[in-house]
């Protein structure tokens, strides 16, 4: 079964504890998008809303960073509690020493890549990963429409991680809902992030179970 990680971009900020509470409920995961306005065009939140979160959470949390310079943060989200932490391909100089150092720090370390990456550039670190984030939209907004050669992708990711006897588990992230949850799971997803399909629709509980 997959496990499901609403993302809590699409929360409702001014009830940021209820949501909190919904996931705690019912959920696996709690995703945690990091946007800087540098590596994407726009910003998210921060440490004081990822302590906030922590300070209710009972589920693990995941952060993915969208941002420059990832390592120079990773102590810092060890510290406020989070279990995996994952930076862009496209962000790190040496991607070997990044997942290295979140790993120092206990983290499940992964590495992320948007839809115009090769999916074969992530192949020479999956060694160093506990995980890897294949976007189905591009980093830096929610909302956005699924991209169907995403199962292709995450096919070929698959693939490459059982012939080489790796425990590296696939998260997918965007445009993520009921209506493709069992085809992402069938082409070797193992971690579904869903933010507007959760916090959007009336009835959050259902959504997340729809998918599981």
């Amino acid at each position: 079964m997959a496990q499901i990680a609403p993302s809590m971009l699409s929360a409702d900020f001014l009830h940021l504890e209820k949501d909190v509470d919904t996931v705690n409920s019912c959920a696996d995961i709690f995703h945690l998008d990091i946007m800087d306005g540098v590596f994407v065009p726009n910003i998210s939140y921060g440490f004081p809303v990822v302590e906030a979160i922590a300070s209710k959470a009972v589920k693990p949390m995941d952060a993915h960073l969208m941002i420059v310079h990832p390592e120079k943060y990773v102590e810092r989200f060890a510290k406020t509690g989070v279990a995996m932490l994952s930076a862009h391909l496209e962000a790190m100089d040496d991607p070997v020493s990044v997942t290295k150092l979140i790993r120092s720090y206990g983290m499940k370390a992964g590495i992320a890549f948007n839809p115009d990456v090769p999916v074969e550039n992530v192949f020479p670190y999956l060694e160093y990963c506990d995980f890897v984030l294949v976007m189905s939209v591009f980093a830096g907004f929610g909302g956005q429409k699924f991209i169907e050669s995403t199962y292709e992708r995450i096919s070929t990711l698959r693939h490459e991680i059982s012939a080489r006897g790796l425990d590296v588990m696939i998260e997918v992230d965007g445009g993520v809902s009921p209506a493709n949850s069992s085809s992402l799971v069938n082409a070797g997803a193992d971690i579904l992030v869903a933010g507007s399909a959760v916090f959007r629709s009336d009835d959050p509980v259902a959504v997340v179970r729809a998918m599981k």
